[in-house]
């Protein structure tokens, strides 16, 4: 499972935006499975979105679990990949857990507050 945590200059529904964009379009893409918006009394906002994707090199389809608010000064955005491994013992997934939320990182890239 790889796991990121990061914040960003974007709401968050613009940073869903963005993931959504760079997760679904190309020849292998990935597919929406869910999504979830909350707007909050206050205009706050939180968004999850799951995506899934079939990863060749592993043989199985991936996850990847992004979420993101804007409960704290900047939008703070959390992505989980999962699933993309085999066998019952073993859970290697060449690395299609980390391929997934870095894809997803990327797209967010120019946005990451440093």
């Amino acid at each position: 499972m790889e796991k990121m945590d990061f914040y960003v200059y974007l709401s968050p529904k613009e940073a869903a935006e963005k993931v959504k964009e760079a997760v679904t379009a190309g020849l292998y893409s990935g597919e929406i499975l869910d999504e979830y918006v909350r707007i909050l009394p206050d205009g706050k906002e939180i968004i999850m979105v799951l995506f899934e994707k079939y990863y060749m090199r592993s043989g199985n389809r991936a996850t990847l679990t992004f979420l993101a608010d804007n409960l704290e000064e900047h939008t703070r955005v959390h992505l989980s990949a999962g699933g993309g491994g085999q066998g019952v013992i073993f859970r290697f997934d060449w690395g299609a857990g980390a391929s997934f939320s870095t894809s997803a990182r990327d797209a967010l890239a120019e946005y990451i507050c440093k």
